[in-house]
């Protein structure tokens, strides 16, 4: 049997480790009773409301009838034709959208719930969703900032998430009624969950992001960052969960799932103009600046920018893996997803709230403090539009308007960037010794350890 003694010096660095991930992803201690902390969350929750009510008003009662909540639209249609028998991918939604349904069959079964009432209360309801999950994840991913504010955090909580409403993709969710607070938060509560038993975290749970992938496909890219940090029990429990969940699929909706698999996925035309402004991914931005689709040269450039990005940003993510910052690995692996996707529309960087977040920090550092409000401002302001539109409009060199039109793509990059430079380098990793996962971790027993 394998010995697992540590030096005295490597025992503390784990354990330094260790405090550091319960610090970032345990509940605020000493933030007072529910006495005390109760009014302060009730007007924190007052202060969203408030937020969010004009941006709902606007696009749930003032907005044209036929782009009203056109992705959610989308989303209840699946569900309504594997009630009636209607094939899946067939579907289009009603003039003037058109829209196909473009997820997995297992999307459709999870939106059987937006059958229940007349969709003009779906709508709402599926806002007032997007709204607690925002404030749910500004909980989590802000939860070192908000610490300082004692039991008064849960104002400080509202006052975070009503100035996240605003931010475009969080806005542009709204107005679509699209699913990206979902999968954001799946993925957020999955790698920021503790073990049960020991109270400890082990890299995550796997189960959250297998639901993610299994609705919508991006989310796979955890699995990379838990191969190259070894979690192999949360990977193995996470793919095993979405094959079981996409089989399940199949069996119930088998020509549905021979059409996804080797027809619509194999079809990123039926997402949308891809080469439009609101497709912010690498590929996206070869389509408006570099060759042919077709030709070999843009495959290659695209092949290349994507080794490029995972061999920056998967070290990266298992750096702070080591150093147990659980929030700082969703934000990064949610840029490296929004990154190298054949198609991330600007609503899908509500990612960048998780990154706000991890850039943050505690808010002492005034770098950080700096950099995050200025990443906020850049995501609440129209700049890829503007890019667009000064593009068209010939008014300035040709050069900065592109760089305006693909700022969520440099967004991202600049982003990971930013994590390593503030977040990261000067914490080094500690030694493998320290850091190699525990038993539990692995899913082997202490003999099997090497």
């Amino acid at each position: 049997m394998a010995s697992l003694t540590l030096s005295p010096s490597a025992l503390t660095r784990y354990l330094h480790r260790l405090s550091v991930g319960h610090a970032t992803i345990c509940p605020v201690e000493n933030a007072g009773t529910l006495k005390q902390r109760g009014p302060w969350l009730v007007l924190g929750v007052l202060v969203l409301a408030a937020s969010a009510l004009p941006l709902a008003w606007h696009y749930l009662v003032s907005y044209p009838r036929e782009n009203w909540q056109v992705d959610l639209e989308v989303y209840r249609e699946g569900a309504r034709a594997i009630v009636s028998g209607f094939p899946l991918y067939d579907l289009r939604t009603v003039q003037p959208q058109f829209l196909p349904f473009t997820y997995p069959p297992f999307a459709a079964f999870t939106a059987l719930p937006l059958l229940l009432a007349p969709f003009a209360v779906i709508g709402w309801v599926w806002t007032a969703v997007q709204m607690a999950l925002l404030w749910w994840t500004v909980g989590i991913a802000f939860r070192p900032f908000l610490g300082r504010f004692g039991h008064r955090a849960g104002l400080a909580q509202g006052v975070l998430a009503a100035g996240g409403v605003w931010l475009l993709p969080v806005s542009d969710g709204v107005r679509f009624g699209q699913v990206n607070a979902v999968i954001v938060a799946l993925c957020l509560w999955d790698v920021t969950r503790r073990d049960r038993e020991t109270g400890l975290w082990a890299g995550g749970s796997g189960v959250g992001v297998a639901l993610a992938a299994a609705v919508k496909l991006t989310p796979g890219v955890f699995w990379l960052h838990w191969a190259v940090a070894r979690r192999w029990k949360v990977l193995t429990v996470s793919i095993t969960t979405a094959a079981l969940v996409t089989v399940a699929s199949w069996f119930l909706l088998p020509p549905a799932s021979a059409t996804y698999w080797t027809d619509a996925l194999l079809d990123p035309g039926r997402l949308g103009p891809n080469g439009g402004t609101s497709n912010q991914s690498l590929r996206g931005v070869l389509l408006r600046l570099g060759p042919d689709e077709n030709s070999l040269a843009f495959k290659a450039i695209y092949v290349l920018l994507v080794l490029a990005v995972l061999a920056c940003a998967l070290p990266l993510a298992r750096r702070f893996d080591r150093l147990g910052e659980p929030v700082a690995v969703v934000a990064v692996v949610g840029m490296t997803a929004y990154l190298i996707s054949p198609v991330s529309w600007v609503h899908h960087m509500h990612w960048g709230v998780v990154v706000l977040g991890a850039i943050l920090g505690t808010g002492r550092d005034l770098r950080r403090v700096a950099v995050a409000l200025v990443g906020a401002a850049l995501l609440w302001i129209r700049l890829p539009w503007w890019g667009a539109n000064l593009l068209a409009r010939h008014e300035v060199p040709a050069v900065l308007a592109r760089l305006m039109q693909n700022s969520y793509s440099w967004w991202a990059g600049l982003s990971l960037l930013a994590l390593w430079l503030l977040a990261a380098r000067n914490h080094p990793e500690p030694d493998a010794e320290a850091t190699s996962p525990s038993p539990a971790e692995t899913g082997l027993s202490p003999a099997k350890q090497v």
